[in-house]
């Protein structure tokens, strides 16, 4: 049974930047992971080309039972001492858009970079081990399909829920519960939501429609792109706005930012008498999406024979469209796990266990999530530092 410093379990995003880190304090460390190479979901993100951090991570951009423990490590280890590393690697990177950043290229320059930086610090990484067993004594024992390991530190990078076809699985949360370490109830995050029958009679049709808007759920507001899709609604402002949602509450729509709807069609109620409702509003909104609507809230009536109350109601609509999902389309679209590892037991100085010494958890396994946009990679780094750091 070969005897290593530190075990890392899941060679992503969280577990190679904390593998790299310990490597490079001088620690012996053996990364492992099930899949046959490691990096996968940082390969498909942001399209192949890795939305790898965001210029605006702070900790209120990260949802928690306790929304101050991502503090300390985000300001350990930052966005700007992540993007230092990429420009010392030399890749080419730019922004997008509300501070996201992508490499120019491909997604794959940002796992070698790590990879890179592993072999440097002399990590010893062992793909396509399945672990069959974790266990503590008087050290941490690892049993896999090809092996058994022993450590005095075990950092568990295995990640959450979100998309089971890339390997996704509950193990960090079983081998949490085997150590008795709390868990917050996972659910998925940054997921499309779906509706039922009544709101997909109007949805359904229009599938591929796409529009700015500004989606609120509770306090937390996001103006960007919203999607119709067959089973509901998508795009950046949905996704962001599923993470704040609970089941049985609604969302709001603002399908015109930053303008008056009533106003606007009062305007040019009197300005276009002759027209119809729907060639108003199809100045207003996308075509299909505007004459849905005057379909389905006015009357057959050209502007000048409508009276200013159904007008500004229909404004008001535009404005605060409430709607109530059935659902979401779950962990196989969710870009991210909601809960996880409660960090009321974890130090968000070190991301150890605060009963037992020498358990790390990092990354998706925590009751940490970012936004949509780069936060959720900030995490990982960040976080994987911090245990890098003490194990």
């Amino acid at each position: 049974m070969t005897h290593f410093d530190v075990v890392v379990l899941g060679a992503g995003a969280a577990g190679l930047f904390a593998a790299m880190r310990a490597g490079q304090r001088g620690r012996r460390v053996l990364l492992l992971d099930h899949a046959d190479e490691p990096g996968k979901k940082i390969l498909i993100s942001g399209g192949g080309r890795c939305n790898f951090t965001n210029l605006g991570c702070v900790p209120e951009r990260f949802l928690s039972a306790n929304r101050h423990f991502a503090r300390s490590a985000l300001a350990r280890y930052t966005q700007h001492d992540f993007i230092a590393l990429v420009g010392k690697h030399r890749i080419a990177f730019h922004e997008k858009t509300l501070g996201q950043l992508f490499c120019d290229g491909s997604a794959r320059q940002i796992v070698q970079m790590l990879l890179d930086e592993c072999r440097a610090a002399g990590v010893d990484l062992r793909v396509g081990h399945r672990i069959t067993d974790v266990t503590r004594s008087d050290r941490f024992a690892v049993a896999t399909d090809r092996g058994a390991f022993t450590s005095d530190s075990l950092v568990l990078a295995t990640g959450g829920l979100s998309i089971p076809k890339m390997g996704a699985t509950g193990f960090a949360h079983d081998v949490a519960r085997r150590f008795a370490l709390p868990i917050v109830a996972p659910r998925p995050g940054l997921v499309p939501l779906t509706f039922a029958s009544a709101d997909l009679e109007l949805m359904r049709p229009l599938a591929g429609v796409a529009l700015p808007v500004v989606a609120r759920c509770g306090k937390a507001a996001f103006p960007e792109a919203m999607l119709f899709t067959h089973r509901g609604l998508s795009g950046p402002a949905i996704l962001q706005a599923s993470s704040y949602w609970i089941e049985g509450t609604s969302i709001t729509i603002d399908a015109l930012p930053g303008r008056d709807a009533a106003a606007e069609l009062l305007a040019a109620k009197r300005a276009r008498p002759k027209a119809e409702a729907r060639t108003i509003l199809s100045d207003l909104l996308p075509q299909r999406l505007a004459q849905a609507l005057a379909a389905l809230h006015l009357p057959p009536r050209v502007m000048g024979e409508m009276g200013d109350a159904p007008l500004k109601a229909f404004g008001a609509l535009l404005n605060a469209w409430r709607l109530t999902p059935a659902g979401t389309e779950g962990y196989a679209k969710a870009e991210v796990t909601l809960g996880g590892v409660d960090t009321a037991a974890l130090s968000s100085k070190t991301m150890e266990a605060k009963d037992i010494p020498g358990l790390f958890v990092i990354g998706e396994a925590v009751d940490v999530t970012g936004w949509l946009g780069g936060y959720n990679f900030q995490w990982a780094w960040s976080s994987g530092w911090a245990a890098g750091e003490a194990a």
